[in-house]
């Protein structure tokens, strides 16, 4: 399972190191693609593959299954991990996201986010503002 919030660089060939902790549950392979919140997601190759599953199974007539699955899928690319632990983003993801130096990959159990820091600190700001609030939402739903 992903946990945890780690901040690390990207370099100018927009390479960036996993955390070793999560290389183990990645290593049979990973894929990236545009996430939500102009973050990105990274998915193991086989929670990539189930949730793409998913994405099929919506119905094609409907315009807003049919936007999600292209934001998700079409944006998708299979990354592969260097003798140091690094995937390289695609320059289209990086360029999504407002990627440059300084980034924050956040666990969220089954995937990544990849964030550029100063985003995420103004989100969970912002999250952290509302918490009582979202999670008296969320208890309707039996969290």
């Amino acid at each position: 399972m992903f946990i945890g919030e780690y901040n690390h660089n990207l370099d100018d060939k927009g390479r960036l190191a996993i955390p070793a902790k999560f290389r183990n549950i990645l290593k049979k392979g990973a894929v990236v693609t545009k996430g939500l919140d102009n973050c990105l997601f990274l998915y193991s190759k086989e929670q990539f593959e189930k949730i793409a599953q998913k994405f099929a199974s919506l119905p094609l007539s409907q315009a807003k299954a049919r936007a999600f699955a292209r934001h998700m899928l079409a944006g998708a690319m299979e990354v592969d991990f260097d003798n140091q632990g690094r995937i390289t983003l695609p320059e289209y993801l990086r360029d999504f996201s407002g990627l440059k130096k300084s980034i924050i990959i956040a666990g969220l159990y089954n995937h990544l986010e990849i964030w550029p820091e100063a985003a995420w600190k103004k989100y969970k700001s912002e999250a952290e503002k509302n918490s009582n609030a979202i999670a008296e939402e969320l208890g309707d739903l039996g969290v």
